[in-house]
């Protein structure tokens, strides 16, 4: 009987063995550096294997006002693990958005450039996430590119819509702060010869910060 209980109080009182940790799914990624674009800001690029599974939430801090948007890994992790790399890097801390556009066709502020717009990246490239099912809905934030393949840190936010080719790497959603974007587009886009609504926004749109967590 003593020993019955013995046994019995060994089996109540042995600690619990720990859970197996989860493991979590990792993409491959390949960031090609481009010599003939050198980086605009000191940085090296991320990591080759990256997480695939899981939301980085990123604010993004304007002189409009905040951002905030979910960053979806499962759906681009190469895209999503560049953008919080970079933000993380201070890459696009002091930064401006150099193009807003408001036609029938195209409705984004594109962002992420450091000279002026499409010129200054980090100095490498890295290939698209599409399916060719891609939609561009109002809040959507996807890469800018110049072609196949040359992804970088140019990134644009569709402020109504994108009626635009499924070529562009979408990596996540405003969850907060259109009304931001709503205040950029009222205050309007510098006047273009042929009247088009897309240049330079009438006053300047300035990233002060990106926080990735």
């Amino acid at each position: 009987m003593r020993l019955l209980l013995a046994v019995l109080m060994m089996v109540v009182l042995a600690p619990a063995a720990a859970a197996a940790p989860e493991t979590v799914p990792t993409a491959k990624c390949e960031f090609i550096p481009t010599p003939e674009n050198p980086a605009a800001r000191p940085v090296q690029p991320p990591p080759a294997n990256v997480p695939a599974k899981g939301t980085v939430k990123v604010t993004i801090v304007t002189n409009y006002g905040v951002v905030i948007a979910d960053l979806d890994r499962a759906n681009a992790p190469c895209g999503v693990e560049n953008f919080a790399h970079l933000a993380r890097s201070w890459f696009y801390t002091m930064s401006q958005c150099w193009r807003l556009t408001n036609t029938t066709r195209l409705g984004v502020l594109q962002c992420g450039d450091i000279y002026r717009a499409e010129e200054g990246g980090p100095g490498y490239r890295f290939a698209d996430e599409v399916t060719g099912k891609e939609t561009y809905a109002r809040g959507t934030i996807a890469y800018g590119n110049q072609g196949p393949g040359t992804n970088g840190s140019e990134f644009f936010i569709v402020h109504s819509f994108a009626n635009i080719k499924p070529v562009y790497t979408v990596i996540g959603h405003v969850t907060f702060g259109m009304d931001t974007l709503d205040r950029i587009v009222k205050a309007g886009i510098v006047p273009q010869p042929d009247g088009l609504l897309d240049g330079a926004p009438k006053k300047p749109v300035r990233i002060l910060h990106v926080l990735a967590h």
